[in-house]
């Protein structure tokens, strides 16, 4: 134990999260009120698609394939690095590396983007409500004061604060959702917005698009594996209430937007007001007091998204920090709140000179800043996911267990392949996440971006190898507590290296 009186070597606090607590940080990652006012309107507009409610549920299926595998191998896996350890249980330390590599340029570029979206929308608001107006990049700041300020705080504390958050942002969602079916165009709810042969038409691939990105998050339950009460059941627990609660409730309130215009007129709709369909039909029925209310909880959605993300982050970068695949410091965790202090300090940096060198350039917030870091970030999660996938298949081949067939090869089999049309999918329909008028190669150089991540990570691996055989060694490493569970067994090579960080 370090004599720091504030940085600890002694890791991160076992046993503060429950299920519940996980299931907070994985939903409230993706943003329910945030994907309403802002993903599922977007969607409509920009794909033409009037069935586009039903792919929140087709792909909700794919994840639900994938959480198959991914909750088999969490059992034996438990690593603040999350993929990066499953990937190198599974595929090979090296690969481990460039999995943790995409996943940082991934995570990152999300959380660094919702700071524009954020200073975006608070800016306006407060300009509206109180008369103050100031530049985006102030309101991004005074949040990354807080969200910086959280990070160092306990685990726990944290979960606490999303939960608040998200149950208030779901209110407002449900309310949406009743007054929509309430007030339905011609006076009639028609299944129109939830037919496969609508959604099966024009536009599928940009639907799949805007899915993808609106489940962002909802996989990141495994970064906090340490931290559980339970890890042999907690993440796959939390990962199938996740998968299941976004999908259906995605899927619910797309379709009870196209109730409320009808149809044929969400497109339209969705083009000229944007978010202004959900917060203008709050005010008409239930009053100026609600619609308030809804866009105070609408920044607070991105607000509590940020938290998830700053979180997911940090301990990575204490994972990696710990195994000494990045510099030692990272790896200090905090003497009062076992909070990875290091690594939450390191992306409060990136954070704010990445969204500052925007501000400077004169970027837009969120055409710029916003949209092109998470359709990146969309492209490194669902890379990351397909890799984690094969992954699984390599983990349980000759390992015995209590798994089935199903869990241990055929699932994450299955779940590789769509993943990997998903990844297509997502590739050639990348412009349409981004903005009229984009320069175009943009197109295809944001989603370079975490596939370049991956390479650098595989050749820093590689070197790893060859030049620090004894970190190579410790790549990926499980936890004491993961590989002592009754009933475990460990990876082949884990048993040789685990717990070498405690020695």
């Amino acid at each position: 134990m370090s004599s720091d009186p504030f940085f600890s070597d002694g890791g991160l606090r076992r046993g503060r999260l429950g299920t519940a607590h996980l299931v907070f940080f994985t939903v409230a990652a993706s943003a329910p009120l945030t994907v309403l006012g802002g993903g599922v309107t977007t969607m409509y507009a920009v794909s033409g698609n009037i069935g586009a409610a039903l792919g929140y549920v087709l792909l909700a299926a794919v994840l639900a394939v994938f959480a198959t595998g991914y909750a088999a191998m969490s059992r034996y896996v438990a690593n603040a690095g999350a993929f990066y350890a499953y990937i190198a249980n599974g595929l090979g330390r090296a690969g481990g590396v460039a999995g943790s590599a995409v996943a940082l340029a991934a995570y990152n570029a999300i959380q660094i983007g919702l700071y524009g979206l954020l200073g975006a929308i608070l800016g306006d608001f407060m300009d509206a409500k109180t008369g103050i107006s100031l530049d985006w990049w102030v309101w991004a700041l005074l949040a990354w004061v807080f969200i910086g300020a959280l990070g160092m705080l306990r685990i726990d504390l944290n979960a606490t604060v999303l939960a608040v958050l998200l149950v208030l942002e779901c209110v407002v969602v449900l309310i949406f959702d009743l007054v929509a079916f309430a007030n339905p165009d011609g006076g009639t709810v028609t299944a129109t917005g939830i037919s496969p042969g609508h959604l099966f038409g024009a536009g599928f691939g940009a639907v799949l698009a805007f899915t993808i990105a609106s489940f962002t998050g909802f996989e990141s339950g495994a970064i906090y594996s340490e931290e559980v009460k339970d890890p042999r059941r907690t993440v796959a627990r939390a990962t199938y209430i996740a998968v299941a609660f976004t999908g259906l409730f995605y899927a619910f309130s797309a379709w009870a937007l196209t109730v409320l215009t009808g149809p044929e007129n969400a497109p339209a709709a969705s083009a000229e007001a944007g978010p202004g369909i959900i917060f203008g039909a709050l005010e008409q029925y239930t009053g100026v007091v609600v619609a308030d209310i809804a866009n105070v909880l609408f920044i607070t959605s991105v607000l509590a998204a940020l938290l998830s993300f700053h979180n997911g982050v940090a301990r990575y970068l204490f994972a990696l920090g710990r195994e000494r695949v990045l510099p030692q410091f990272l790896g200090a965790t905090s003497s009062r709140s076992g909070a990875p202090v290091a690594g939450s300090l390191v992306q409060s940096v990136l954070a704010v000179v990445v969204f500052l060198a925007f501000a400077m350039t004169g970027r837009d917030p969120v055409i710029d800043l916003f949209t092109w870091l998470s359709g990146a970030a969309a492209v490194g999660v669902v890379l990351l996911m397909t890799l984690t996938s094969a992954s699984v298949v390599g983990f349980f081949r000759g390992r015995s267990g209590p798994e089935s067939a199903w869990q241990r090869a055929i699932a994450p089999a299955l779940g590789t392949v769509l993943l990997t049309a998903v990844l297509l999918v997502l590739l050639f329909n990348f412009d349409a996440l981004l903005a009229p008028g984009t320069a175009s190669y943009l197109k295809w150089l944001l989603p370079a971006i975490p596939v370049a991540a991956g390479v650098v990570g595989l050749i820093w691996g590689a070197i790893l190898r060859t030049s620090r055989p004894e970190t190579y060694r410790r790549i990926g490493q499980v936890t004491e507590e993961g590989l002592h569970e009754p009933g475990l067994h460990p990876a082949p090579e884990a048993d040789r290296w685990a717990g070498a960080h405690h020695r």
